[in-house]
């Protein structure tokens, strides 16, 4: 099987002002395509080679494992987003106050766990196997997947995120960030 680089939910310049068309082309046309072709090029011949990027995800190592991963974790985070404003629907507004109090205390939990995180990696609102949810950390190219976790909305804190827009100004990013939500693709993960 050979895996595809996503089409964009939206146009390229749909997230503007708040993630630039120039970030798009060099984020998901070079970084993200760069893991797609690696991934494809490693497990050619391989028992991976008709494997789904899940089942990948949960059984590789070493750079098959990273690639399959960015695949996937950039997958998630474009669809994660939306030039179109959206909300949360009641069932997820439900239980977001319910574990974080409301919805202004989950953005302030969310927001300062991705400004504080060191390094290269992801921050997620996953389930937890408990039915709770959390925000959780990943670095590098790890998934909550591996970690029993249903991931729901993900932000990528890897400077080639917003490095062009926000240079090192990772807060200013993640307060943009959160203006294009898809907050439809969130609530339907929750469903799943």
């Amino acid at each position: 099987m050979k895996h595809e680089l996503m089409a964009l939910p939206y146009a390229q310049s749909a997230l503007e002002p708040y993630i630039s068309s120039e970030t798009l082309s060099y984020h998901y046309g070079k970084h993200h395509a760069a893991y797609v072709n690696k991934l494809n090029a490693l497990i050619e011949g391989t028992a991976y080679a008709d494997m789904s990027l899940e089942e990948i995800i949960l059984d590789a190592k070493d750079a098959i494992f990273n690639n399959a991963a960015q695949v996937y974790n950039h997958d998630f985070y474009w669809r994660g987003l939306s030039g179109v404003q959206s909300h949360p629907s009641d069932e997820l507004s439900t239980v977001i106050e319910r574990d974080f109090g409301s919805m202004d205390l989950f953005k302030q939990a969310f927001i300062a766990a991705a400004a504080g995180y060191f390094g290269s990696g992801w921050i997620w609102l996953v389930l937890s196997e408990e039915g709770k949810l959390k925000i959780t950390a990943t670095s590098n190219a790890d998934t909550p997947m591996r970690h029993g976790e249903k991931p729901l909305l993900t932000c990528d804190v890897w400077e080639h995120a917003y490095y062009i827009d926000y240079r090192n100004m990772r807060p200013n990013y993640l307060e943009n960030w959160w203006k294009v939500i898809n907050w439809e693709f969130v609530s339907a993960n929750l469903k799943r």
